[in-house]
């Protein structure tokens, strides 16, 4: 099935929506995300259920089907694998690999897939702690942490997945050590939002204003979950 790069992004979008949460994607989130009119996002839902890739409830929202979420699946592959390898073999920064990914995502040939993977060792997540899905397609069945925002001053937690879409962001983040696999302690939660917190090892400490810390998700250590 011959698909357009803006029909995979549609898919990819929804499917990413979907991940968060078991509830059908409205229109408007769908537009909200790929920046684009509500208008725009009703006549390309319309192609994509023609050709059996969605399904639409008026006034519900919509939900992938199988083959739609199994070409959605088969692109967050293909990004995901381009940001590990461009970050591991091409020396770019974290911030900089989503909008080289999001270019390239559409153009890769399965044969480059495999040789991409098996040229990374097939890894399990991207530079920003994202699962890549395997070569089956299957979903991954981790789903995301919680935002770091939901926790309260005392807390450990550790960073799972950190949001890929905004460079500014990453930079800021990366330049406070704020990545996959590190251990914070919240230090503090202030009223307006902001959050006081500091790596494991360092006396430090990171402000995370409230809307970089929706950005990061994390989980408690395995010895606080036990």
């Amino acid at each position: 099935m011959m698909l357009s790069d803006v029909m995979e992004d549609y898919l990819k979008v929804i499917y990413q929506l979907e991940r968060d949460r078991d509830e059908r994607i409205r229109t408007s989130e769908i537009a909200d995300d790929l920046d684009v009119t509500s208008p725009t996002v009703t006549s390309m839902v319309e192609k994509l259920e023609e050709r059996g890739l969605l399904d639409r409830e008026k006034y519900n929202g919509v939900t992938l089907t199988q083959e739609g979420e199994t070409v959605a699946i088969e692109v967050v592959r293909h990004h995901r694998l381009l940001e590990a390898y461009l970050a591991e073999h091409l020396d770019y920064d974290w911030a900089e690999v989503h909008e080289e990914a999001d270019r390239l995502e559409h153009y890769i040939s399965e044969n480059f897939e495999e040789r991409l993977a098996a040229a990374l060792g097939d890894p399990d997540v991207d530079p920003h702690g994202s699962p890549i899905p395997g070569a089956d397609l299957e979903a991954p069945c981790s789903r995301p942490g919680e935002s770091v925002g939901e926790f309260k001053a005392g807390d450990t937690v550790v960073v799972e997945e950190v949001a890929d879409d905004d460079p500014d962001v990453l930079s800021y983040l990366a330049d406070r050590g704020v990545e996959p696999d590190v251990e914070l302690e919240i230090l503090e939660r202030a009223p307006f939002g902001m959050i006081t917190a500091r790596a494991a090892g360092s006396d430090r400490t990171i402000s995370l204003p409230e809307d970089v810390a929706a950005h990061v998700r994390v989980r408690r250590p395995i010895d606080v979950d036990r």
